[in-house]
């Protein structure tokens, strides 16, 4: 009888997923690998009540962690969560660099192999202060360094590692066949009034980066059409303010967050739109949720969003040009960009696709004897031809994806 190899999924809040993309990763990966791997999920205790910490899920062991998972804590979250792994695992799959610190030493003094997702450039998010983000910078220079292998969730940042780190990530997005077209009952009209008219639909965290002010400004401007955004608008400065100003537009209904899928699903699978302002990260799960809905899609024009949209989506990079956009949008328009973003979606973001890659990748990691690793071509190319050329900046270009 073949002995499971032992897997431990360590970054995330936790099981069951009731926060953000990398708990509804492991959601998934539960749900399509625990019948091949032994896994294990760590997660913060201070996020689940007593009730709710239960010992396995799907399949999967869980292990509590007395700590948040996010913010100044995760760095001490993850990191224990890594010592109490490399008892009984053979695999870290880590998601995030938090804990990245560590890894030198976890490859010096164990033979554990290390899987690691660097979550898009982190230290870029402007949330950060000057600190947090050096660290984060730091970080991920270790995550990429000491890993077995790296994972990227978009093709634009498998090229910022190549270029900064000289090494060959992997490429694994997200699934997003988990979200389902809800028809809305008499019930739902009553709850969701908006749900009788056209509107557009935004769901992100309620940061600066995901260009929520534009957002919100452009659709204060164009009062013939309506938009619904939900969010954390009371976990900071900028959100409160943001709610504060455009509660009392007419044609804007700002939401707090809603875990509940199905009830996410109604306002977002029966919107005309969809608006998508990340401007940082990588493959984010609630554009290629959107895309999977059929819904068109406006996105900040930014590498990450059109990889994702295979440039095939409406961009903006201002406040002018996202009110074009929508005064542009026509019925005929948005149903061709509706077809697009769907076949794109049942080409790429499948559950099941996403979870093959992880399950190659584990077994892959169990044998592997030396990180791929590559050198960019400029680095051969003399300044001079460079110059010549009218690219001199790819003399230096770990500096490219950092503008």
């Amino acid at each position: 009888m073949n002995i499971k190899k032992k897997i431990a999924i360590i970054g995330t809040v936790g099981l069951p997923a009731k926060y953000g993309g990398f708990e509804t990763l492991a959601n998934h990966l539960v749900k399509h690998l625990s019948n091949k791997y032994d896994l294990t999920v760590y997660c913060s205790k201070k996020k689940y009540n007593a009730k709710e910490r239960v010992k396995s899920f799907n399949g999967a062991k869980l292990k509590y962690i007395n700590l948040d998972a996010n913010g100044i804590q995760s760095i001490a979250y993850d990191t224990l969560s890594i010592l109490h792994a490399l008892f009984k695992n053979d695999v870290l799959l880590i998601l995030g660099v938090a804990g990245a610190w560590i890894l030198p030493f976890v490859k010096l003094f164990t033979n554990k192999k290390i899987i690691i997702s660097i979550d898009g450039i982190e230290w870029k998010r402007a949330k950060w202060n000057i600190v947090a983000k050096l660290y984060l910078r730091w970080a991920e220079k270790n995550a990429v360094k000491y890993s077995h292998i790296d994972i990227s969730d978009n093709e634009s940042i498998q090229d910022y590692t190549a270029m900064r780190y000289g090494t060959i990530s992997r490429v694994i997005e997200y699934g997003a066949d988990h979200t389902l077209k809800v028809i809305p009952t008499s019930k739902d009209f009553n709850s969701y009034p908006i749900l009788k008219h056209g509107y557009a639909f935004k769901v992100c965290r309620i940061e600066p980066e995901n260009n929520v002010h534009v957002v919100l400004q452009a659709f204060s401007k164009t009062p013939l059409k309506r938009l619904v955004m939900v969010g954390n608008w009371d976990a900071n400065d900028y959100g409160r303010k943001l709610k504060k100003r455009y509660s009392n537009i007419p044609n804007i209904t700002l939401f707090d967050p809603i875990y509940n899928q199905r009830s996410i699903d109604l306002l977002r699978s029966n919107a005309q739109l969809y608006v998508h302002g990340h401007s940082a990260g990588g493959t984010n799960p609630s554009l290629v949720e959107a895309m999977y809905l059929s819904l068109p899609v406006i996105s900040f024009g930014v590498s990450y969003n059109r990889t994702t949209t295979e440039n095939k989506a409406i961009y903006f990079s201002t406040e002018d040009e996202l009110i074009t956009a929508i005064n542009k949008s026509t019925k005929s328009s948005l149903d061709g960009l509706s077809l697009k973003m769907k076949e794109i979606a049942d080409r790429r973001y499948k559950w099941d696709l996403v979870s093959k890659k992880y399950g190659d990748l584990f077994m892959e990691s169990l044998t592997i004897k030396s990180k791929l690793r590559i050198t960019p071509t400029s680095n051969k190319l003399k300044k001079k031809y460079l110059d010549s050329l009218g690219v001199a900046h790819l003399e230096s270009p770990k500096l490219i994806f950092e503008k």
